[in-house]
């Protein structure tokens, strides 16, 4: 290791993991285990590529320093530039910090290039191999990733090397390298492969890649009765393409008559090539045994040769395994061995020792197929909130059907009645006909040190974790990953998924089809409050976050008669973040399970409430605007018991935003009112023109615009720290006004004007319309002040009612206090059906809204001493239930 990366990485691992400096000086020990929390971590001081855990039995952690602290060992091109003296200076440094070579062994095998594309989104130094004699064609190994960009199509791909010239058929071998009779030279398939295992003992040539076979090389020693050692990568992938050419390959060696064997690096939770063993110090002679094994299993002819390598191998009488994608039980009789032994010997054919052996354990040994499929598990996933678990797992069939992917639970797999089941229900064919024991031994060794992957119920963003979680790809800290084969998402330390599927996001990663040609549309459709609207959109994708630095977030009120445009802007914020042909959900027609339910299914993403104003409605009785209130910083909506004999309960946390958008505005408590940022449109700006383009904005594909969300998410930092700086200022400004007296209604508008900031870091908006949208704002939040200082227009209208009826007769007044009034309710009903007056509306409705009377003040539903309503009898006033008001001053 590199002197100056020796002492930075030494630090860090003494900093971060507590490592030790031994008394003999080689090792670092003593360093807490992240897995196990032992203080038995160890590595080499000398060279300390790889951390492991002392207890190998227990725990077994091992990580490379390269996946710990990968800032140490990038940045090639600029911190090792090449010199008139070492030409090939970037290339060493790579070859030595990064893949762990000692360069003065390999000097003059390659050279130090550049790479350099027109579409590319940089340059690179490159490590290149000669593939001929005459140096025409080579390839060459970047020493940065480049990513190029297809102009035409706008679609990204991720390059590690470059071909100049065809290579079809040829192979590269370390310069110098001897072939002699009878050796044995694994076929690998990267350059840096096969310097590695030369390094190390062991002749090899690279192929160059899987699908290339280095006929013209083979060809030139095919005299030499060389054994070809084909050691390919082993894929994690699904499609798993080192293991499919190795036995394509192997194949077409054995029909052309060559000698051939395999190699493959068994892999645990990360892919692991012959470079990773090298750099690991396991890539020996005793190791080698074991990948020479796993590649004779890998290549094996039919099932009982695969099973008597594994008897072979392992000496365990009685296993499952799997052969073309079929699950097979293997049983030996060792009286029945013992006998075939015998038998064998008895011939005396000349046959050696082990073949005497291995025809023998054929004719004991009994091999029964028990299901006619293949289960192989991937990852274990659990939802820590609920308590639940399942094992995912990849069911592959040996016909050319595509493999099904899905879960198993516990329960599922402890039975082999249960796991029969469950089989036949994901997998369209599949039987399992083994037997419970069998099952277990297929689950033991199936289910040993399987990786973990964390899950998330919803769909958006993860404040443990700090990454957007979508259907097809995650974001975090600006990097994007793609769902992968085995359908997580794979960042560096995180592996996690989303176990939501309710809410479908279809985002385009190509950023060169976004385009912002829909912002002057919208502005001229709906005007500031749009662009208001579209803040407020924009900021929900940091609900999370803000909530986070401020304890709240607000909803908002997009109201206006039919025909105003409601649905178009809201179905174009959503496509906006990948949702197509939605608007929201009807909290009327919800059972209070189904609301919660839809509350908790995505973070920082808006929950959209339509039509919920149908005062006429059966089901609008069962839900009350009150129930948001939590919502409003971020808790939860609603409280579920769990399925045990504790007190276990489940509150999910409120992590998006509200969006109401109906006809009529919200009414409720003051408490929801404040919280709420109102804006109604109206049809009185319709013209042909804006007509138009609220039809070309329902018409913009999704495709073009969906890119709006990856824009902004991958802009986190600088549209929080807007945010936070903006929020406060605005916030002073807003109190400033005289008309505003509410903090809650200054802070949340504040947030509104912040965000319209923020977003102009993401789009074009122009301070003309940011000017615009800002005036905007400070109209809407003097409004909600006064809104909330008024009364609704339904307990307007019943006082107006009240005082009619009261004024003529004093029928309606009960109080003998003449600073409250006391109404009888259902006195009022008749003495208004009486003179012939219409209630303004429902008497149940009308109770509801008469609790938010603010110019006559609610005070309390009692019984009251009438002071108009006598008994006939005795002349004595009667007690009448009434609804007690202060009297206006």
């Amino acid at each position: 290791m590199n002197p100056s990366t020796h002492q930075e990485v030494t630090r860090h691992l003494k900093h971060d993991y507590s490592l030790k400096l031994s008394s003999c000086g080689k090792w670092l020990q003593q360093g807490r285990c992240p897995s196990c929390e032992k203080k038995e971590l160890f590595t080499n001081a000398e060279n300390p590529w790889v951390i492991r855990c002392g207890r190998e039995n227990n725990c077994a952690y091992e990580e490379s320093v390269k996946s710990l602290y990968p800032e140490i060992f990038e940045g090639f091109n600029k911190r090792h530039k090449p010199t008139k003296t070492n030409p090939n200076a970037t290339a060493d440094a790579y070859l030595q910090m990064q893949r762990g070579f000692d360069i003065k062994h390999i000097t003059g095998w390659y050279d130090q290039g550049n790479f350099f594309h027109a579409d590319a989104d940089k340059g690179t130094a490159t490590v290149r191999f000669w593939l001929d004699d005459k140096r025409t064609i080579h390839m060459e190994r970047f020493v940065e990733q480049v990513t190029i960009t297809d102009p035409n199509t706008g679609e990204r791909t991720k390059r590690k090397a470059h071909f100049k010239g065809s290579h079809k058929g040829m192979a590269w071998a370390p310069p110098g390298m001897k072939i002699n009779h009878n050796d044995e030279i694994m076929i690998v398939e990267g350059c840096l492969d096969a310097i590695a295992c030369t390094l190390n003992g062991f002749k090899a040539v690279a192929a160059l890649s899987c699908v290339n076979y280095p006929e013209h090389y083979i060809d030139q020693h095919k005299d030499k009765n060389i054994t070809w050692v084909w050691a390919l990568d082993n894929d994690m992938t699904g499609k798993q393409a080192g293991r499919r050419y190795t036995k394509k390959w192997i194949q077409r060696m054995r029909a052309e008559g060559h000698n051939c064997d395999a190699a493959m690096i068994p892999q645990g939770r990360k892919k692991v090539d012959w470079n990773d063993r090298h750099i690991s110090g396991k890539l020996n002679k005793r190791l080698m045994e074991e990948y020479r094994y796993q590649g004779a299993k890998l290549i094996a002819r039919s099932a009982s040769e695969k099973a008597i390598l594994i008897y072979q191998n392992t000496e365990r009488r009685e296993f499952p395994f799997d052969y073309n994608n079929r699950t097979y039980w293997f049983k030996i009789d060792l009286d029945k061995l013992a006998k075939a032994t015998q038998k064998e010997e008895d011939k005396d054919d000349g046959r050696t020792e082990e073949q005497i052996r291995e025809d023998a354990l054929r004719e004991a040994g009994a091999i029964a197929e028990i299901a006619n499929c293949k289960a192989q598990f991937l990852y274990f996933q659990s939802n820590k909130v609920t308590d639940e678990s399942w094992y995912y797992c990849r069911i592959s069939f040996p016909h050319k059907g595509a493999s099904i992917k899905n879960t198993f639970t516990g329960s599922q797999l402890s039975g082999a009645s249960e796991f029969k089941k469950r089989l036949l229900g994901i997998a369209a064919g599949g039987v399992f006909t083994g037997a419970t024991g069998q099952l277990n031994s297929i689950v033991k060794y199936g289910l040993y040190n399987i990786k973990t992957v964390d899950t998330v119920d919803f769909i958006g963003y993860s404040k443990e974790h700090h990454t957007y979680v979508y259907n097809e790809l995650a974001v975090q800290e600006g990097q994007m990953v793609k769902l992968n084969e085995e359908d997580f998402f794979e960042f560096d330390r995180l592996s996690i998924k989303s176990l939501s599927g309710s809410a479908n996001l279809q985002i385009n990663p190509v950023l060169e089809h976004y385009k912002n040609d829909w912002l002057p549309q919208l502005h001229t459709c709906f005007g500031a409050k749009g662009i208001t609207a579209l803040a407020f959109w924009f900021g929900s994708l940091f609900a999370e976050q803000i909530r986070e630095a401020q304890k709240s977030f607000p909803f908002i009120e997009i109201i206006g008669e039919a025909g105003a445009g409601k649905t178009t802007l809201v179905e174009f914020l959503w496509k906006l973040v990948g949702r197509r042909d939605y608007e929201g959900f009807d909290p009327s027609k919800s059972t209070t399970a189904g609301r919660a339910r839809n509350m908790s299914q995505v973070s920082n993403l808006p929950i959209v409430l339509i039509e919920s104003d149908r005062e006429d409605s059966v089901h609008a009785r069962g839900f009350d605007w009150d129930e948001l209130k939590t919502a409003y910083n971020g808790r939860s909506v609603r409280s579920r018991g769990h399925k045990t004999s504790g007190n276990e309960t489940y509150e999910p946390p409120f992590r998006g935003s509200i969006v109401i958008a109906q006809n009529n505005q919200v009414n409720a408590s003051e408490a929801i009112l404040q919280r709420i940022c109102h804006l109604h449109f109206t049809k009185g700006e319709h013209n042909a023109k804006t007509k138009a383009l609220a039809e070309a904005l329902e018409r913009t594909p999704m495709e073009q615009i969906s890119g709006f969300l990856l824009l902004a998410i991958s802009k986190e930092r600088k549209i929080l720290q807007i945010v936070k700086e903006k929020s406060a200022e605005y916030e002073l400004a807003l109190m400033a006004f005289p008309e505003i007296k509410t903090v809650r209604i200054a802070k949340n508008h504040a947030l509104l004007m912040a965000l319209v900031d923020a977003l102009a870091t993401v789009i074009p908006l122009g301070d003309e319309i940011t000017d615009e949208t800002h005036d905007c704002i400070t109209a809407i939040a003097i409004e909600r002040q006064h809104a909330i200082n008024s009364d609704h227009p339904i307990v307007v209208e019943f006082w107006e009612m009240f005082d009619f009826l009261d004024s003529e007769h004093g029928w309606l007044d009960h109080s003998r206090d003449p600073s409250v009034i006391a109404v009888s309710i259902n006195e009022f009903v008749q003495r208004a059906a009486e003179k012939k007056q219409q209630l303004p509306c429902l008497v149940q409705d009308l109770k509801k809204h008469l609790k938010t009377s603010k110019a006559r003040k609610f005070i309390d539903i009692k019984s009251v001493n009438s002071a108009i309503d006598l008994n006939s009898i005795n002349n004595k006033a009667n007690t009448k239930k009434c609804w007690v008001f202060q009297r206006e001053r």
